[in-house]
């Protein structure tokens, strides 16, 4: 699949088949997040593969109750592991640099057949128990991956004019 063609297609996903991810698919979806780029190179992130039922469950409840994180055959759990890494516009790194990951992530999890879906309603705190999360490390994000049970329509976009100007801000 090419890239365009994977951005275009990709929906927020959440009702999944009852069938495991093979492993090698996994891999090369964890490994586009692995090249996604980070500032400065730093890499300051660890993704935590859940396939285990009862951690998906336990982590659906920390998700604010959402069926499908526990419905999902797994799920990726972005952590950043130096969130004091600010950059030089004043912005901390790890949001940033777990958000490019985890979409890069989800674009290879499209090319590859399965549907996935952003979490980012979660109680930190309880994921981190869940997980034996260390204290210091920041919970960004969790990824849900499996095989679609449902093909939703594209949801409306604004137009590229919209959203668009040249070099200066124009209301």
């Amino acid at each position: 699949m090419e890239l365009t063609e994977a951005i275009r297609s990709r929906r927020s996903i959440r009702k999944y088949e009852d069938r495991p991810i093979e492993q090698e698919k996994l891999w090369r979806i964890l490994d586009a997040g692995r090249l996604a780029p980070s500032a400065r190179n730093l890499q300051d992130r660890k993704f935590i593969v859940v396939s285990d039922q009862d951690k998906r469950r336990r982590l659906s409840e920390a998700a604010n109750g959402q069926p499908y994180v526990e419905k999902a055959s797994a799920v990726i759990v972005g952590c950043a592991t130096e969130p004091e890494n600010i950059m030089p516009c004043g912005q901390f790194c790890y949001p940033i640099d777990l958000a490019v990951a985890l979409d890069h992530m989800s674009l290879a999890a499209t090319a590859e057949g399965l549907g996935s879906c952003w979490i980012g309603a979660f109680q930190e705190d309880k994921v981190k128990q869940i997980l034996d999360i260390p204290e210091k490390i920041r919970v960004v994000a969790m990824l849900i991956l499996g095989y679609p049970a449902e093909s939703p329509a594209a949801r409306p976009r604004k137009k590229l004019e919209e959203i668009t100007v040249y070099d200066k801000w124009e209301n």
